[in-house]
């Protein structure tokens, strides 16, 4: 495609009246003023101000700006340590002790942006471009069942040879793909904002949560760091799933770029994302929230000079602020961070990571990291046997449960649950399920073990007999062959 379809296609994917009505007098729902207000004015905030916010958090309310910009002008160790407890508190209280994972599976990498932090950006001359045609993505996909995966992120370039159609192509390929007893049962989406009429398209084919992340929330610094191309409208961005939710996919994925500007105002623009989305859907924000760092990429000097680099002391501190703002909604750690940051930073209450995963186009298959194909380098690079034994080893069951989706616990539904605290009463069970088949069908011998040991620690906990007598019978019938069983 020569550049002038692409500036054509550029200048035609934007509707503003689909922006528009969400908009107040015309301005979007980042006040910038307010934010720094009260950042401003919630300085030096004493220990029973701190108290009382987090009480109310542990009661699973979400919080206000100003009760946020409070724990984020915390400055006494002694309860940061407090917070670091509710904060798992908070998780295991709506999720239990199970951790969802998840594979990243990179399929595109042409892109119109010129994101001036990524290896993707369309001038960058060292970064390899690649597109995977069906038969090359089902041979990623064969890989990824190979190892145990039933949960994907699909990851697209934005561009227009992975517009909304070869986007649904690639879905269908992903759900069809079959190897003995594995497959993919949930394909979440990151890819370009688009239009409500190209999203109704993928719910039809099945999109899971649609996943786009703002990167900045700040008004001035997203224009500069997003020159050209279709990110540089920050409203069209912005509102993208807003759409989404009016195009019925209603399970969506928030996130911020740490690095790029003032953490603390990064935070207060995620919540502030997450009021505006429950205000305009009945009380329904994201499903899930996420808070990738900065990292090193392929001929990126950006990533050096920036001076918002937020250290591993900060980066656990945030994400325990966000847990607490948000205490219903889930929470995605990825392997962007290192093996010990991930195993610590766990323990403050996240919900979800990924995990055996190479971001390379075609490195599943292939089995090599491809450097100049990736967007940014990975800092945990374990197998996903591996990173399931770990976190066994802490107590966590792993989670490959897809049962509420498929079984439309979506939207007001699974919201109206985790506000109540009650997810884990229905994905407990499921997870352990899905743990069991992975044990039985994938893990070393080593896993094993240890998967089983807490497979039945965990059904000791289950607290309704009724659902352990089943979830027992479902665990002979894995034993026995059967596949894909759940509540």
């Amino acid at each position: 495609m020569n550049n002038t379809s692409i500036k054509d296609w550029v200048a035609n994917i934007v509707k503003p009246e689909q922006i528009k009505k969400y908009m107040e007098n015309g301005r979007d729902f980042i006040n910038e003023d307010r934010i720094n207000d009260l950042l401003q004015s919630k300085k030096q905030p004493d220990k029973n101000e701190v108290r009382e916010v987090i009480a109310k958090s542990l009661e699973l309310n979400r919080l206000e700006l100003e009760e946020t910009a409070v724990l984020l002008n915390c400055t006494d160790e002694e309860i940061w340590q407090e917070m670091y407890e509710v904060g798992l508190k908070i998780k295991q209280k709506v999720y239990g002790r199970r951790i969802v994972i998840f594979a990243p599976l990179y399929i595109s990498n042409h892109c119109v942006n010129s994101c001036v932090y990524c290896g993707y950006r369309k001038e960058n001359k060292d970064s390899v471009r690649y597109q995977l045609n069906m038969n090359e993505l089902q041979k990623e996909i064969e890989a990824l069942v190979s190892k145990g995966h039933k949960r994907l992120i699909l990851v697209y370039g934005e561009h227009p040879s992975s517009d909304v159609h070869y986007i649904a192509d690639t879905l269908k390929v992903a759900y069809e793909t079959k190897l003995d007893n594995g497959e993919i049962r949930r394909c979440n989406i990151n890819a370009a904002p688009m239009s409500i009429e190209d999203l109704e398209i993928l719910k039809e084919v099945g999109i899971g949560t649609f996943q786009v992340f703002q990167e900045t929330y700040h008004h001035q610094t997203y224009r500069r760091l997003h020159p050209r191309g279709i990110k540089a409208d920050y409203h069209w961005r912005l509102y993208a799933l807003h759409r989404s939710m009016e195009a019925g996919v209603d399970d969506v994925g928030i996130g911020a770029l740490f690095g790029l500007y003032d953490w603390k105002f990064e935070v207060m623009g995620l919540l502030s994302h997450a009021i505006d989305l429950e205000k305009h859907f009945g009380g329904v924000g994201p499903h899930t929230i996420s808070f990738p760092r900065l990292e090193p990429a392929v001929n990126t000097p950006f990533i050096e000079k920036t001076s918002y680099k937020v250290n591993d002391d900060i980066f656990k501190k945030l994400v325990t602020v966000i847990r607490l703002a948000v205490p219903y909604t889930g929470m995605i750690l990825t392997a962007r961070e290192n093996a010990a940051v991930r195993r610590e930073v766990i323990q403050v209450g996240c919900t979800q990571i990924d995990a055996g995963s190479n971001i390379a186009i075609g490195g599943y298959s292939k089995g090599d990291p491809v450097h100049n194909r990736q967007q940014f380098i990975l800092g945990d690079n374990r197998s996903l046997d591996e990173t399931i034994r770990d976190l066994a080893d802490i107590g966590y069951i792993t989670s490959f449960c897809t049962a509420g989706y498929r079984c439309g616990r979506t939207g007001n539904y699974f919201m109206d649950i985790a506000k109540q605290g009650k997810v884990h009463n229905l994905c407990m069970p499921n997870a352990i399920l899905t743990f069991k088949e992975y044990l039985k069908d994938y893990a070393s011998a080593e896993t094993r073990e240890i998967g089983e040991r807490l497979i039945a620690k965990e059904i000791s906990a289950l607290p309704n007999e009724p659902v352990k007598a089943k979830v027992e019978k479902f665990l002979q019938q894995i034993d026995a062959g059967d596949r894909d069983l759940y509540l």
